[in-house]
């Protein structure tokens, strides 16, 4: 068996079109939306993806905003930045570019943005939300990338309902939130959690119709570990050591290629879900800008 490929540069471009249909109706109503991000140094892989964000932003319309400061910004100065953001009414949505340098607190600078403004989807207060099923796009922001794999699935004609999904890790980012989402009714799958204090961790994998994987190790799932026919989204990123010569570091994703023969769905990676992820931040800022006129 052949892996279907869920292809997430593909899915990304379809959503990044309807977004731009969406910011000219907003444009029409005299709302531009505008995406900001914060970037405290130079850390070239933090530049590299603050400029990618940008870049995708106005190519589908939205109002761009760069913010930097130096690497040894106080947290006073970060924190002024911060409320700035918040109160800009030209932002409607806005991310802090991590990591932060050693000597900032980073807890209190995230929890410092406005949830309003949260295109991330992960301050504490729209978390909560989430656990309390009372998130949703019409009132804030949702996680991007849990809503990013729900949406390559979907968007491929794969229905959730009634699956089996284990999700590898437990981390903030979509370990712990993706299964807020999927067990929603509107998807109504049944998610198992499985991560590095799991025992046998390949019984539960061998059950799933969904596997997540979202750990950060290197080909952690093996093609054995697999229900034939199962979906596999390799979110996790680990970076091997960097080219002497051009100096870039090759990604490895969570999942061993062999996979690719026993699953029936496979997210490849890159340019499975990492795309997607900054399609649903770029949709969360919209969706913030559309909430303005609600």
């Amino acid at each position: 068996m052949t892996a279907q490929k869920l292809d997430g540069r593909a899915a990304s471009a379809a959503i990044k079109a309807e977004l731009t249909e969406r910011v000219a109706a907003l444009k029409a109503r005299g709302v531009t939306p505008g995406i900001a991000t914060v970037l405290v140094g130079a850390d070239p892989a933090s530049q590299l993806y603050v400029g990618m964000k940008h870049k995708q932003s106005d190519a589908i319309g939205m109002n761009s905003i760069q913010r930097e400061l130096p690497a040894d910004a106080t947290q006073e100065e970060v924190e002024a930045l911060i409320d700035e953001l918040n109160a800009a009414p030209t932002c409607h949505g806005y991310i802090v570019q991590l990591p932060l340098p050693k000597h900032l607190d980073t807890d209190a600078i995230l929890e410092r943005i406005d949830p309003d403004k949260d295109a991330d989807g992960l301050h504490p207060t729209n978390l909560g939300r989430l656990v309390l099923n009372v998130n949703t796009t019409i009132e804030s922001p949702l996680p991007c990338t849990p809503r990013g794999v729900i949406e390559l699935l979907t968007r491929n004609g794969y229905s959730l309902n009634g699956k089996h999904v284990v999700v590898v890790g437990r981390g903030v980012t979509i370990g712990r939130s993706i299964g807020l989402l999927l067990t929603r009714r509107e998807y109504n799958a049944t998610v198992t959690q499985v991560h590095t204090g799991t025992v046998d961790m390949g019984q539960y994998l061998r059950q799933a119709d969904v596997i997540v994987a979202s750990a950060g190790v290197k080909h952690l799932i093996k093609a054995e570990d697999v229900k034939p026919g199962a979906a596999v989204l390799d979110v996790g990123v680990t970076r091997g050591d960097p080219d002497p010569e051009t100096g870039k570091s090759k990604v490895y994703g969570d999942v061993d290629p062999a996979v690719g023969e026993v699953a029936g769905w496979l997210s490849p990676n890159p340019g499975g879900v990492g795309p997607m992820t900054v399609a649903l931040l770029m949709t969360n800022v919209v969706e913030a800008a559309e909430r303005t006129l609600a």
